[in-house]
């Protein structure tokens, strides 16, 4: 399933996955077609789970032998699964040219989130993040981010009659940066959005960059997702050396995007959310909070505090539960709404900043990554 079809012309089939209901009405226009076969399509493809254009009855033979020709309904390929003693799976999945990334689903109570990947690797190397350490090989199809959606829920059984919803919220946190992928991610969470695909509320389709402000800026235009933004310092020195698109776009001007896209929804109840991973003896401390409770006072904001978790030659500790507990409370005292996430899926790789997946790296960061562990091995030594 991972490498595309071609068609009778010569070109590579259509992959109707990953297609938009506008973009399905518009293919069948092309085809000389009516457009309401793109409802049914779609509803044959993310309500059904049906991968084989033969199989959607409701279309006319010759329609259905049109469509092989010339399209496909093409799931990236899942490689392993991976399920931890506290339920969270982990997939890894193969895309189109080999490289591997991976999907979480973390079920908690009566819903499930599904953490979805946008990227193969990822460019921006923030220091606390192992796929950052991976460089960057590519942009996901937007048939490839909503084909995890598609996998986490098939995988489930969730099409037989009576099965529960598998999927509840759907996170754009996975590997790489979701707004240097603008349109196919856009693409797929308009998919995750429609009713005739997986009808989730805007509520629940969350959408967390590390603060690209140009595309979140033109996000503003065409989405009503909720937005999480990875914060992770309360000053500019500070984010510059852990994020270090900081550098390029500091804090006040995040903020003042984050506040517009806010301020550009119809729903006037919305807020942000701040992402803001503890690192042992770096940004943990009282002072770091209270720094944190100035700068984000007048900011519509529920706050996220992510005990780090560790992977090979991060050169970070996870902080410990009294200094988590000390900061959680001087944010808390000031008014703010608080929670601390729960670490899940550690053992299997699956936590917050642990996911790798496998990168042919056009950046050559992972070499270097390698090149200066293995020279703080040698002085260590």
């Amino acid at each position: 399933m991972s490498t595309p079809a071609i068609s009778t012309s010569g070109q590579p089939r259509v992959n109707l996955l990953g297609l938009s209901l506008r973009q399905m009405e518009q293919f069948f226009l092309d085809i000389g077609e009516k457009k309401f076969r793109a409802q049914q399509v779609l509803k044959w493809i993310h309500h059904a789970g049906v991968l084989d254009i033969g199989e959607m009855t409701n279309l006319g033979k010759a329609l259905r032998d049109k469509l092989q020709l010339i399209a496909e309904v093409r799931p990236p390929e899942i490689v392993s699964e991976h399920d931890s003693s506290d339920g969270t799976r982990k997939w890894v999945i193969r895309v189109d040219g080999g490289g591997l990334v991976e999907s979480v689903l973390i079920p908690e109570g009566g819903r499930a989130t599904l953490c979805v990947s946008s990227q193969v690797g990822c460019s921006l190397d923030c220091s606390f993040c192992s796929t950052g350490k991976q460089g960057f090989q590519r942009d996901l199809t937007a048939a490839e981010i909503i084909g995890q959606v598609w996998l986490a829920i098939n995988s489930y059984d969730a099409f037989r009659p009576g099965a529960s919803r598998v999927v509840t919220n759907v996170v754009m946190m996975g590997m790489g940066e979701p707004l240097l992928n603008f349109d196919n991610v856009v693409a797929a969470m308009d998919l995750m959005l429609e009713d005739l695909a997986y009808g989730l509320s805007k509520r629940r389709v969350t959408l967390s960059t590390s603060g690209v402000v140009p595309a979140l800026d033109k996000l503003a235009a065409v989405s009503e997702v909720s937005l999480a933004i990875s914060l992770h310092a309360p000053n500019d020195a500070l984010r510059s050396q852990l994020v270090p698109i900081n550098r390029k776009y500091p804090i006040a001007m995040l903020l003042a995007s984050a506040r517009n896209y806010i301020d550009a929804q119809r729903d006037n109840k919305r807020v942000v959310t701040v992402e803001y991973t503890l690192i042992a003896g770096v940004n943990d401390q009282p002072e770091h909070a209270r720094e944190l409770v100035v700068l984000l006072r007048d900011f519509p904001c529920k706050i996220n505090l992510i005990p780090f978790n560790a992977f090979p030659q991060s050169g970070y500790e996870r902080p410990s539960g009294n200094a988590v507990s000390r900061f959680w409370q001087v944010l808390v005292d000031a008014g703010f709404v608080v929670t601390v996430r729960t670490t899940r899926g550690d053992d299997i790789d699956a936590a917050c900043g642990q996911l790798v997946g496998q990168v042919v790296d056009r950046t050559r960061r992972s070499e270097r990554h390698r090149a200066a562990a293995e020279i703080q091995a040698i002085q260590v030594r």
